[in-house]
């Protein structure tokens, strides 16, 4: 019963009609349209932009963030659109998170044995640690700290999108370490490859290491076939490991969130329903043999819905705002991205 009240919580208030008897409100689907659309344009613009040089480097989400920020505060984003950009931001990417789950199986983390799991699982638990806690200790704001451990040490933006519905940042903060994540995460995927031989590492270890630091999937995947079929395979399998480890982490930050705000109101943080139904789906997609066809669909779809709510948080964006919060976060993803490289590489080498 939480879960759908949590989930009406999620509409605008705007788009519920009064006029309908108690427990009969529906939305006005025609007062979100404008707003959709506009997200779905930039959506479109993203994916087309990894046609062009230069581009094919970054996933859709990640120009649609910039494409959406440069939109609003530049044009200005239309007042009647508001409605329709909450919506993408808020409904879409919680659908999006539970199909995130058709691209995980129980077998995948099994195929790189214990070994793997436990220096993926100790990697993402020591980074987090260590984010918030440098965080705490330089002065970044608490949520926006979250925000940039969450998205190093998981999964990137997608890690980012989930952990933002436990700690209700604000959009700035939101675009702030997506693009944080993304310049580290980058400067990852061009630069571990290049240091594979001068440290060692076989395909085998250097697959293990890329999937347990770099933050994108797609960041992940463009390092570890650089080095080889073997490398790429392995790589995407650790890093798939770590998706698979954002429901725990998610449940654990809503449960401290309700924790705290349990001694300071009445009111209560959203509980992460749509995790419940992430890890049922994987453990759907490990149950059943899903046709590839379907899962290249699912695959694609959830892009295109992580897409289009990463471009709504980028039509909420205030350039200004993110100007104010300064370098010190930008020092957090910093050392939360050598920490995160320096530690799982000890972990592979040596553990």
């Amino acid at each position: 019963m939480s879960s759908f009240t949590h989930i009406a919580n999620d509409i605008p208030k705007s788009l519920i009609s009064a006029d309908l008897p108690r427990g009969q409100k529906s939305l006005k689907w025609s007062g979100i349209v404008p707003g959709i659309v506009l997200v779905a344009m930039i959506t479109g613009v993203a994916f087309s932009a990894r046609n062009v040089s230069g581009f094919a480097l970054f996933s859709p989400m990640i120009t649609a963030v910039v494409a959406g920020m440069i939109y609003s505060n530049v044009l200005g984003t239309p007042a009647h659109a508001k409605a329709g950009i909450a919506f993408s931001q808020r409904r879409l990417l919680r659908f999006a998170i539970v199909l995130l789950g058709f691209q995980l199986t129980l077998g995948q983390m099994v195929s790189i044995g214990a070994y793997g799991v436990s220096i993926v699982a100790a990697t993402l638990g020591a980074t987090f640690v260590f984010t918030i806690t440098l965080g705490r200790l330089i002065g970044v704001d608490a949520k926006l700290a979250q925000l940039i451990a969450a998205g190093t040490s998981v999964c990137g933006a997608s890690a980012i999108v989930a952990t933002n519905i436990v700690t209700d940042a604000r959009d700035e903060d939101v675009t702030y370490a997506v693009a944080s994540i993304t310049l580290f995460g980058t400067v990852a995927m061009l630069g571990f490859p290049l240091m594979a031989p001068m440290l060692g590492l076989d395909q085998h270890a250097f697959g293990l290491w890329a999937g347990a630091s770099i933050h994108e999937v797609a960041q992940v995947i463009g390092a570890g076939f650089q080095n080889g079929t073997q490398s790429g395979e392995i790589a995407t399998v650790a890093k798939l490991t770590r998706v698979a480890m954002l429901a725990p982490m998610v449940i654990t930050l809503g449960l401290m969130a309700r924790r705290k705000s349990s001694g300071q109101s009445a009111a209560q943080p959203p509980m992460p329903w749509f995790v419940a139904a992430f890890v049922a789906v994987v453990a759907l997609n490990s149950l059943v043999t899903m046709p590839a066809e379907m899962k290249s669909a699912m695959a694609l779809a959830t892009t295109i819905m992580l897409t289009m709510g990463l471009a709504a948080m980028g039509l909420q964006a205030d350039i200004s705002q993110l100007r104010s919060r300064g370098l010190r976060p930008l020092a957090l993803a910093f050392s939360a991205f050598l920490f995160i490289g320096c530690f799982s590489l000890m972990l592979v080498k040596f553990a």
